[in-house]
């Protein structure tokens, strides 16, 4: 991983104003890189159209468009003439009629897309089968770019700890995680801290702000935090940008502020021969006010 300046750009959408909405995000792109000098920038989850459409599916995959298209090309022709990095989070028609995914998209320095991944965890309410619009995705994704590995999640995601670990088994040294995040804060803060601490990566949060169509409000406080979990950046509630330079040796000290040296590895430490029995269906003792099976 080479040094570079990282940012989250939280913005409010317009619901389902998918062209005004590529208008602004190409806007704040180039504010993020004129202002902030940003290499590598992220937008929140479904940045396009909000995250709740709030109408039929049959609409609501008519208005979208394959990836890549319509909906990415102006961004990736902004991203190679500034010279920068981007994650585009938005949703994706897919191949069959009412197929709707939940994707996030690297763009490169030369507008090449180097990698679509869909959001393998999509929100119980947001899968199709329990009554939503998204189509789970099956397969993790760790690119290789000029800036170091990145690994993607969306959002939910997020929640599950055997996710970010394969990430980081697969050597992300980065973890974008785009979202409409809808629980508190510390639930946010606390998830993002845990999987960057956890796997020892940079967790690249950039969180919804303002109503999508559904009228969920979103509170923002986009953050970046370390290797060690220290919060390098972190947003308010409103639209604006936050950045961090991101440094390529990260865990060589315990904690900020200290020269005492930090000497373990959660990668290396793990005694695999504990964890039979992971990879198998389960759910909580405890139960929930409702469930939505997962199909």
């Amino acid at each position: 991983m080479k040094e570079h300046i990282a940012a989250c750009v939280q913005i409010a959408v317009e619901p389902n104003q998918i062209q005004l909405n590529i208008d602004k995000c190409c806007h704040w792109l180039e504010k993020a890189v004129k202002e902030y000098e940003a290499e590598l920038v992220v937008f929140p989850e479904s940045i396009t159209t909000g995250f709740a459409p709030n109408m039929p599916i049959e609409e609501f995959y008519e208005i979208l468009q394959p990836i890549p298209g319509g909906h990415t090309e102006q961004i990736q022709r902004l991203a190679k003439e500034l010279g920068v990095h981007v994650v585009l989070p938005l949703y994706e028609r897919g191949q069959e009629k009412n197929v709707v995914l939940n994707s996030s998209v690297l763009i490169d320095d030369t507008g090449e897309i180097l990698a679509n991944y869909r959001k393998t965890h999509p929100f119980p309410t947001e899968r199709l089968g329990g009554g939503g619009w998204t189509t789970p995705g099956n397969s993790t994704v760790v690119v290789d770019t000029k800036l170091g590995k990145i690994g993607m999640i969306i959002c939910y995601d997020g929640d599950f700890p055997e996710l970010s670990r394969v990430l980081a088994l697969k050597g992300a040294e980065i973890i974008t995680r785009p979202s409409a995040l809808l629980r508190s804060y510390e639930i946010w803060e606390m998830v993002n801290k845990a999987r960057a601490y956890d796997n020892h990566v940079y967790m690249l949060a950039a969180n919804a702000v303002g109503p999508d169509a559904g009228k969920n409000y979103y509170f923002g406080h986009s953050m970046i935090i370390s290797p060690i979990a220290q919060t390098l950046a972190l947003a308010r509630g409103t639209e604006e940008i936050i950045a961090a330079k991101l440094d390529p040796n990260p865990i060589k000290d315990i904690s900020y502020g200290t020269k005492s040296p930090m000497i373990f590895d959660h990668l290396e430490d793990r005694n695999v021969r504990a964890y039979e029995g992971i990879l198998q269906e389960g759910k909580s003792s405890f139960e929930p006010a409702r469930r939505i099976p997962y199909k």
